[in-house]
C-alpha cells in the first residue's frame, strides 16, 4: 500500500452528514469519525457504534475507493458490515455504511 494508505485517506475525517440521521444523533458520545491507518485498517464512530475497518483499495464508477468489512459494537453489541469511500475533493470524501442485516447509510465527512 506504500506511505500514503489506500489511495490517500490515510488520516482522520470528521463525518458531517449521514442520510439516516441528523448531526446531533450522529454526534451523540462523540463528534462522527472516520479514520484510515496507513496498514489497510482504519476505524469509526457514530451515535453509539464503533467499528474496525479491513479497507483494500478498488475502483468504483471508474474513480479509484476504498471497500471495507467491519466489525465493532452497536450500543456494547456485536455488530459487523461492510461500506465504501471515494475522495470527492482534496478535503471531502462521500461513502457508504451497511450494518450486515440492518440500516445502511450514505454520509459526507471531511478532513480534519
Amino acid at each position: 500500500m506504500g506511505g500514503k494508505g489506500v489511495a490517500g485517506l490515510t488520516g482522520r475525517w470528521r463525518i458531517v452528514s449521514m442520510d439516516l440521521w441528523d448531526s446531533d444523533t450522529i454526534d451523540l458520545t462523540e463528534p462522527a469519525y472516520i479514520e484510515f491507518d496507513g496498514d489497510q485498517t482504519g476505524r469509526f464512530g457514530f451515535i453509539a457504534v464503533e467499528g474496525w475497518m479491513d479497507c483494500r483499495q478498488a475502483t468504483r464508477d471508474g474513480k479509484t475507493c476504498v471497500e471495507f468489512t467491519w466489525e465493532g459494537n452497536d450500543e456494547g453489541d456485536p455488530a459487523n458490515g461492510r461500506g465504501w469511500v471515494t475522495l470527492a475533493d482534496s478535503r471531502t470524501i462521500n461513502g457508504h455504511i451497511y450494518f450486515h442485516l440492518g440500516d445502511d447509510s450514505g454520509f459526507q465527512a471531511v478532513r480534519t
